[in-house]
């Protein structure tokens, strides 16, 4: 089952923190220094805010349960005839996952993921970056994704 994911870019963590918090009802299920993950069932959505990514939404995406859903997810994105660029396995927003990532036409990040476990960094290099967008792919590959 798909999960719709959605990363915000905030400047202040705490009280970005307090706002969602009563906005959702529930509290973070993963908050570091620089960032924090709701996991909401209703609506089905995977909530995360950085203070690592610019202010507003950095990027949008789908998490999935299964590998065999982000292989058909990952088909859909090939078929849309749009570059695709497949990172595969990589350490990313506290989590090791296995990850995809295409740019609509309008420039919005699309994020095609399934999280495999969490990890205590970051990510791979832990850089100053947001992680791994595709408009820094290369970037992202050499300092966040290693």
């Amino acid at each position: 089952m798909k999960r719709l994911h959605i990363h915000v870019g905030v400047e202040h963590l705490e009280n970005s923190i307090r706002f969602y918090n009563t906005l959702f009802g529930v509290e973070p299920v993963k908050i570091k220094h620089d960032y924090a993950k709701w996991m909401l069932a209703d609506p089905r959505i995977n909530f995360a805010i950085s203070t690592r990514a610019g202010r507003g939404v950095d990027h949008l995406g789908f998490q999935v349960d299964e590998a065999s859903e982000l292989d058909a997810l990952r088909n859909r994105l090939q078929q849309a005839d749009l570059s695709v660029i497949h990172e595969g396995e990589t350490r990313c927003c506290y989590a090791r996952s296995d990850k995809s990532w295409v740019t609509d036409p309008s420039g919005v990040a699309w994020e095609a993921f399934q999280t495999l476990e969490d990890v205590p960094v970051y990510s791979g290099g832990d850089a100053e970056v947001a992680c791994c967008t595709p408009d820094s792919a290369e970037r992202a590959r050499k300092a966040c994704c290693a």
